[in-house]
């Protein structure tokens, strides 16, 4: 894959004449409907090029690594197999950079210039991405620089093996670390619950008995996470192995490039059907009250259904998102919100409720400020939401290898949607004690969530945690619903049944 510079996105890739007439209506038509964004430059690519840059994250500068060439070549091929096609794609930073294939439709590229106003509207004003570099190209190519110069020094196999393990846990970060003080400054929890000042007499209604035996667990609870690491157990693991692990200098330089990037990159994962479904809300007001003509409907139509289309056994951002958009909207506008609203329980009386609040339009920007995915979806995806829309759950069924329906009661729907984007397809990993047994040990727990463990990804992660570490690794799980402790010594892995407390033997 060729090396590219910031010379990419400056060197003869401006829009045509035609194009950057309709960038220029498009801006003011999106600045008319109150989004407000970061100077948006659109670069002109071929289709080799903007694969290129999707595999690098969007960055033409970011560091080299073997990883990236075949994320180029998988995308490369499903494009040319006609299985997959990269409409758009933009990154966080002032000013933004937005990228437009050459060989799509005009209908396309006004399509996608619109919803790029909308994500850079998003990025520029959501609370989760407030900490976020936004001279992250300058930074990249920083760390490209770094990573060639330790290239020379270490030799490249070297390097891109370490890479290649501090990439596997580029997931194992705390997102919400810029947001939330989860270290405490204070000592380690009391040994007994705190006893409120009172009478012989009152004392057994000021100091309930089965509170204090509740609080009286917490603390115990409490102090046994919190072992070997007096501030609690931490949430950062490769922050944790970035400051802990006995790592020589260059590789230390490496995995806080990873560290740094992959914090860079959380808000975007962790807002993405927010986003995607703001983009998309108004790119779609744009384009059919405003743009397009006549002879671009039909494309468009064709297109914009593509991209909502909702497959079994998938959940698409970008067609929940814009529904959910669409009811905050609706609900507003109508007055679907306050005590009244509550109490109603009749569903034909809720269906016909309009007081013509008209509050709609200002609710959706103040949700757009401070939501991520997962309060966005506890707060708004209600059971009218999912009764008006039809929504239900389905199953892989082995013996008829067909997806089937298995329930459409509101509550497992809610579960199984947060419990998706909650995760987004990787676990949560905490640091309980860095000497376990008293040997210098790592102990990592598992907060199970009704998902297991992949024991073959764990493996492979685990293995490299050891390495890092240069110490058996231990973490407690659940498998099978019965709890696990697994244990990668840097050979192998073993699995016991139990949790492994930690403690000396």
């Amino acid at each position: 894959m060729a090396v590219v510079s910031h010379r990419f996105l400056t060197e003869g890739r401006d829009l045509p004449p035609e194009l950057e007439e309709a960038r220029q209506r498009i801006e003011a038509l999106a600045r008319g409907h109150g989004l407000d964004f970061f100077d948006t430059r659109f670069v002109m690519c071929s289709y080799e090029e903007i694969n290129m840059l999707a595999a690098y994250g969007g960055f033409p500068t970011r560091y080299p690594h073997w990883r990236f060439g075949m994320d180029y070549l998988q995308m490369q091929k499903s494009y040319e197999y006609g299985l997959s096609k990269i409409y758009e794609m933009v990154i966080n930073t002032d000013p933004a950079y937005a990228y437009l294939m050459d060989c799509n439709l005009p209908v396309d590229q006004k399509l996608v210039m619109a919803h790029v106003y909308g994500h850079v509207d998003f990025f520029k004003h959501n609370a989760w991405f407030a900490h976020t570099d936004r001279r992250m190209l300058d930074r990249m190519a920083d760390h490209a620089a770094r990573v060639r110069a330790i290239m020379d020094a270490q030799g490249v196999d070297a390097v891109e093996t370490f890479l290649e393990m501090c990439l596997s846990l580029e997931t194992l970060i705390d997102p919400h670390a810029p947001h939330i003080q989860r270290r405490r400054a204070d000592a380690p929890p009391p040994d007994a619950p705190r006893r409120l000042p009172a009478s012989e007499y009152m004392d057994p209604h000021i100091n309930p008995r089965d509170v204090l035996q509740a609080e009286q667990q917490r603390l115990d609870a409490l102090r046994d996470t919190a072992r070997g690491l007096p501030d609690g157990p931490v949430h950062d693991v490769l922050g944790f192995i970035l400051e802990r692990a006995p790592l020589a200098p260059w590789q230390h330089a490496l995995m806080r490039i990873v560290w740094t990037e992959a914090h860079y990159f959380a808000p975007q994962a962790m807002t993405k059907i927010m986003n995607e479904g703001w983009a998309t809300t108004w790119h779609t007001k744009m384009m059919t009250e405003d743009i397009l003509t006549d002879a671009e409907v039909v494309d468009y139509a064709d297109h914009n259904a593509g991209t909502l289309a909702v497959r079994p056994g998938q959940l698409n951002p970008y067609a929940l998102g814009v529904r959910l958009w669409r009811w905050i909207r609706e609900r507003w506008d109508k007055g679907r919100f306050g005590p009244d609203w509550l109490a109603e329980d009749d569903p034909v009386a809720r269906d016909r409720w309009d007081t013509g609040a008209g509050l709609g339009h200002d609710k959706l920007f103040e949700v757009r400020a401070t939501h991520n995915d997962v309060t966005f979806l506890d707060t708004f995806l209600d059971e009218d939401f999912v009764r008006h829309h039809g929504m239900f759950s389905t199953t892989f069924d082995p013996r008829s290898q067909r997806w089937v329906v298995d329930g459409d009661a509101f509550r497992d729907i809610k579960r199984r949607v947060l419990q998706a984007v909650a995760s987004k397809g990787t676990p949560r990993l905490r640091v309980l004690d860095d000497n376990a047994h008293n040997r210098g040990e790592l102990l990592l727990h598992h907060p199970h969530e009704g998902l297991d463990l992949d024991l073959a990804e764990a493996d492979r992660v685990l293995a490299n945690l050891a390495t890092l570490w240069t110490r058996p690794v231990h973490l407690q799980t659940v498998l099978d619903e019965v709890p696990n402790t697994l244990t990668h010594d840097g050979t192998a892995l073993t699995q016991t049944k139990g949790h492994d407390r930690g403690e000396a033997s």
